[in-house]
């Protein structure tokens, strides 16, 4: 059943938006437009780049880059991992096999 959605009222920018998501997600929503508030206003005091869309474009960008990079190193991590378990059960199993012998 699909959860009723409610109305959230944030500030990007000192321009306040309305923005419609399930009550579960409000906090989750509320922090996104801070952090993303917050990239913007770094944007915009380096004073290098003017108008708010082209700073929510280069936001976006260094948002998304930041992202893409997690989860490059999250899917890194995650293959060495296994690479490790694979290791520790070969060796268990050579471990087994080593006992069982010894037990003929």
């Amino acid at each position: 059943m699909d959860e009723q959605s409610t109305s959230v009222q944030v500030k990007i920018l000192d321009k306040e938006y309305q923005v419609n998501c399930p009550a579960s997600d409000q906090e989750a929503l509320i922090k996104s437009a801070r952090y993303l508030d917050e990239n913007m206003r770094k944007i915009k005091g380096r004073g290098n780049i003017h108008g708010a869309e082209k700073i929510a474009v280069m936001a976006a960008l260094n948002i998304t880059h930041d992202m893409l990079r997690k989860n490059r190193l999250i899917n890194e991590t995650r293959h060495t991992t296994a690479q490790q378990v694979k290791a520790l059960e070969d060796r268990i199993d050579s471990a087994i096999a080593s006992s069982r012998q010894l037990e003929l």
